[in-house]
């Protein structure tokens, strides 16, 4: 679970050459999912 509440997720995109899926629910909540299931949240430096 992501949080202990649900979110809207404002933002879903999906890239097919890297198979990479990037989630963005909120300024505090961003997550890609990469091709082989591993994932990880993105912080603000990242971007």
């Amino acid at each position: 679970m992501l949080s202990n509440g649900y979110r809207n997720i404002e933002l879903f995109r999906f890239d097919p050459e890297t198979g990479v899926v990037f989630i963005f629910s909120s300024e505090e909540l961003q997550i890609v999912v990469y091709a082989n299931g591993q994932w990880r949240f993105l912080n603000e430096t990242e971007l």
